[in-house]
């Protein structure tokens, strides 16, 4: 592990010499991650993707992207696009990533069971904001507003993120 790897510890997620208050899902954390669990994957994990509302903030990093109306991440085992991002219309179960909650104002994605996914292993596996503190997630990792936004343009394509 160094320092400019993101690494899950009982006191949050520790990086570049800062430890971050976290929260995780409500399913604690499984080897075995499974769609629908609740569950946030162990293992060694890299940021893959930074996406922003424009409507909301300016761009965290210069490789964000945008996030519009229409864009959306599908979380249907039975898509053929599974645990990728889609755009509007689409007739598969997804998750919308333009929200009117806060929480995915910024969204760090990560390379859990992407880019080819493994059907029913899980998807949409985030960074993003906390609904309240330590509030946990249907998976991913969540975090106060200013802490992500201080962590997102830190963690580059390839930083890891380490859930022992």
């Amino acid at each position: 592990m160094t320092p400019q790897d993101l690494v899950l510890t009982p006191r949050g997620i520790r990086f570049m010499g800062r430890t971050f208050p976290a929260a995780i899902g409500k399913g604690g954390l499984r080897a075995d991650k499974r769609e629908g669990d609740g569950a946030t994957p162990r293992g060694i994990h890299c940021i893959a993707g930074l996406y922003y509302r424009p409507d909301r903030l300016l761009p965290p990093a210069p490789w964000a992207r945008p996030i519009g109306p229409d864009d959306l991440w599908s979380d249907d085992p039975a898509d053929p696009a599974y645990n990728t991002h889609v755009r509007a219309p689409h007739a598969f179960s997804h998750e919308r990533l333009r929200r009117a909650d806060p929480l995915y104002d910024i969204v760090l994605t990560t390379d859990w069971n992407w880019p080819v996914a493994t059907p029913g292993r899980g998807s949409a596996i985030f960074l993003h904001s906390w609904r309240k503190p330590r509030h946990p997630t249907e998976g991913c990792i969540a975090f106060r507003r200013d802490h992500l936004a201080w962590i997102a343009p830190q963690a580059a394509p390839g930083t890891r993120l380490i859930v022992p």
